[in-house]
């Protein structure tokens, strides 16, 4: 299995890196994790003109096959449970390839979403993008330990 972050903006605190990379290697025993990360647009620039920027270049990046999913705040929400769930599913229907978009923090385009196969929610909170990488990781880590039966889950 393949799995994808797609996500504006670079990773820039060292305590989120540290953690990411805990959780990517954690994960490596089920799949081979990548990320691919597209430039955010300045904070000076008008929300409109960043959004566009942004869906610009994660289009570029965002690949023709696989099943993608976006991380938004209107999207679905599901327990750790529903979650695990629906990575089995999202495996199947993306022959064996997921991609998760994580938007920067102006959000996303509504023609960007549209190329979404999935819309998610992990809380109705809002968190840094930087932090929702990590929080998306340890989730999917959560899942594949719920899908294998392994303790982790409580």
């Amino acid at each position: 299995m393949q799995i994808q972050f797609l996500c504006v903006g670079k990773m820039r605190e060292k305590w989120l890196q540290v953690g990411f990379a805990e959780y990517k290697k954690r994960l490596s025993r089920f799949a081979t994790i990548s990320v691919l990360e597209v430039a955010d647009s300045p904070d000076h620039f008008n929300p409109a003109v960043a959004v566009a920027k942004e869906a610009e270049l994660l289009r570029k990046r965002l690949p023709k096959s696989g099943f993608k999913v976006a991380l938004d705040l209107h999207g679905k929400a599901f327990s750790s449970l529903e979650f695990a769930k629906q990575l089995s599913d999202w495996q199947i229907k993306g022959g064996g390839k997921i991609t998760f978009v994580i938007a920067g923090s102006n959000g996303y385009e509504q023609d960007f979403l549209d190329l979404m196969d999935e819309r998610i929610s992990l809380s109705p909170l809002t968190f840094p993008h930087q932090l929702t990488r990590l929080i998306l990781a340890e989730q999917i880590f959560r899942g594949f330990k719920i899908l294998n039966n392994e303790r982790y889950h409580k």
